[in-house]
């Protein structure tokens, strides 16, 4: 796992902060001292407590307490802590507080999804998409991972992956079958992953040495006739299924005995319910 670094934080604080919190220095209380407890109004897997404390500590706050990430946190229970300056105090919360809300909720659906699909496929892996926000992929990458969540696909520089849009250069499905073993030749070392929608497609893919076959909003029915092919003819083929997979329906999909479930739906629930009480000291 890796860490948001303080530059990365540094920048985050001064998109909040770009000079001074204008409410408090009118406030004229740099004599005061204040604490805050940032804690859970639900049940919640904790993530990126590490970076809120750390937003608090290069604020000049002294961190108090701080459960750690890929903990269950209980309804009420204080996430992280932290006293100083009240001025200070006053700059770290919100910033503290958001990355919480956001991570939080991430983390725990990724964790609530894995643990539904592990129930009926002990094998399957949870794969997110790039999908993330905009200008903040590290972020929801390591909220994702702590949830048990793995990336599908960092950046188009990782992977060879082909759409339906990419086969539209080819004048036919042969032809590009024909291609595809032109590019496993030319990249030994990669493995190669194409988008399919059809029993028909996928079975010529396996036969041209396709590593992976991304089935993409397609029926359960039409995913275990897959795998029920592959299973007989190409073991070492993995099959993965996206397109509308979410919490709700990614039992049945588990089912199906599929390798990997690829969704959008980790990133888009909101925030967790968490509040803060804060006193002076």
């Amino acid at each position: 796992m890796f860490n948001l670094t303080d530059i990365e934080l540094m920048e985050y604080i001064k998109e909040d902060i770009p000079y001074f919190d204008l409410t408090t220095y009118t406030q004229n209380c740099s004599d005061k001292k204040a604490r805050l407890e940032i804690y859970t109004r639900e049940d919640t897997l904790v993530s990126c407590s590490e970076e809120s404390a750390r937003i608090a500590k290069l604020l000049g706050c002294k961190v108090e307490t701080c459960v750690s990430s890929k903990t269950l946190a209980k309804k009420g229970d204080v996430l992280l802590s932290f006293s100083g300056d009240y001025e200070k105090v006053h700059q770290a919360w919100r910033s503290s507080q958001v990355i919480l809300e956001y991570s939080c909720k991430m983390a725990n659906y990724a964790y609530e999804m894995k643990k539904i699909m592990l129930k009926s496929n002990p094998n399957i892996e949870l794969l997110a998409t790039r999908k993330t926000f905009p200008f903040a992929k590290r972020f929801c990458i390591k909220s994702i991972m702590n949830g048990g969540a793995m990336p599908h696909r960092l950046g188009l520089s990782e992977t060879i992956l082909f759409f339906p849009n990419h086969r539209l250069v080819y004048k036919s499905d042969e032809v590009f079958y024909d291609e595809v073993k032109k590019i496993k030749a030319k990249t030994p070392e990669k493995k190669v992953v194409v988008e399919s929608e059809s029993l028909e497609d996928s079975i010529s893919l396996m036969q041209v040495g396709v590593d992976v076959i991304q089935l993409d909003k397609v029926s359960v029915e039409l995913l275990e006739k897959v795998i029920k092919y592959k299973n007989k003819h190409f073991v070492h083929v993995k099959i993965l299924v996206a397109g509308g997979v979410n919490i709700k329906n990614a039992d049945k999909y588990a089912k199906s005995g599929v390798d990997g479930i690829v969704t959008s739906a980790i990133y888009f629930n909101g925030m967790t319910d968490i509040g803060c009480k804060m006193s002076i000291i």
